[in-house]
């Protein structure tokens, strides 16, 4: 047990966890309440209630506006930064010496503030955000969007300097971790992988009658993956298509509704999620960003059955092994016609209980952040 104690400023509401960064947000603070650690979390609160649910892992619990004025829409700043300054977030750090931690470049913008000055700060990446703005940019449809998400991957390639007030960072993917150690020489960056729902392999052996595509689908990344399937992957004679995830786009709910083998579930519960994910024969996840850690993929190679799995999906990760690639239209269909008539094997289940223990352990990577806390 620990006697730590540690702030972590989450730029949402960490609860339900049921998207990608909150997801590692949530199980951390769980995991170190489980270890001794005290955590006090600090919240910027928008579009999401309040969790009750959080106080069992928290000492205590601070929710602060997100500020969504124009000034913080067309500043200098990153408006993901800027909107999350709080003065009085600053002030309750200041209430003792405690390291801090910050979740994504979001939390970021009081990490240069002469009064923290002398503290452990941590930096915990999630994505090389400016690359991922630009991706952005290049996915979505809406002209006004796309000038958006252009600026804010300007500004955030710019806004990333600040990450040199860091006391250490700590990077979710082998890539990240060699892109921040190459632009921040000198700089402590230590690869510490999500922490994620899973502590164990959940896999039914066998068949499954329909594929699996999942993720939030509000975000132009995933809803582009997701047109890719149907526009470019998907045949008629195929089993049934999944889409599950939050929020989908109308045009994106009218394009599936125009094959007959096509379905999208919106917004479904976490344990419905959780069923589909078990139950599918193939989980099919794409990606066209090589940069972070897609806990997706972590959930279905932990509960699914067969992934199947594009280059960026698993760049950088140790992965590689336990997923089938495709990169052309023509590899994943022929992938397909082979994975919808195997059955996944107990051999197969054990070999992934043996490779994701050695990479993804929560326990693990725990007992590798209580080790970083105690640096100061």
């Amino acid at each position: 047990m620990s006697s730590l104690t540690v702030h972590i400023i989450s730029f949402d509401i960490p609860f339900p966890a049921n998207y990608g960064g909150v997801i590692d947000i949530f199980y951390k603070i769980r995991l170190l309440h489980r270890a001794g650690v005290s955590v006090h979390l600090h919240c910027f609160e928008y579009n999401r209630d309040r969790a009750d649910e959080l106080k069992q892992f928290c000492a205590s619990i601070n929710y602060y506006p997100r500020n969504t004025s124009l000034s913080a829409k067309f500043g200098i700043k990153p408006y993901i930064a800027a909107s999350r300054i709080s003065q009085a977030l600053l002030a309750n750090l200041l209430k003792d010496e405690h390291p801090i931690l910050f979740e994504g470049l979001h939390t970021c913008a009081i990490l240069s503030d002469p009064k923290l000055k002398g503290r452990f700060l941590i930096y915990r990446e999630s994505n090389i955000e400016h690359h991922y703005y630009y991706q952005l940019f290049r996915a979505e449809k809406s002209p006004w969007k796309k000038l958006y998400f252009l600026a804010e991957s300007f500004r955030l390639e710019n806004f990333q300097k600040i990450l040199h007030h860091a006391s250490v960072m700590l990077a979710v993917s082998r890539n990240d971790t060699n892109y921040l150690s190459g632009v921040f020489p000198g700089k402590k960056v230590v690869y510490l992988p999500s922490f994620h729902r899973d502590d164990v392999v959940n896999i039914n052996p066998g068949k499954g009658t329909y594929a699996l595509y999942q993720g939030k689908l509000s975000v132009p990344e995933n809803s582009i993956a997701a047109e890719f399937l149907i526009t470019r992957i998907w045949e008629a004679t195929y089993p049934e298509l999944l889409i599950a995830g939050l929020d989908p786009p109308p045009w994106l709910i009218r394009l599936a509704a125009s094959r007959p083998n096509i379905r999208i579930i919106s917004n479904p519960g976490e344990e419905e999620m959780f069923r589909l994910i078990r139950q599918a024969q193939v989980n099919i996840l794409v990606t066209f960003q090589p940069t972070g850690l897609k806990l997706k993929l972590l959930n279905a190679l932990f509960n699914g059955r067969f992934c199947l799995v594009n280059p960026d999906m698993v760049a950088g990760t140790s992965l590689e092994e336990l997923c089938e690639i495709a990169a052309s239209p023509g590899e994943f269909k022929e992938t397909l016609h082979r994975l919808f008539s195997s059955e996944f094997t107990q051999n197969q289940i054990n070999q992934r209980e043996i490779v994701l223990q050695k990479h993804y352990s929560n326990q693990n990577n725990c007992k590798l952040l209580v080790e970083i806390l105690t640096l100061h």
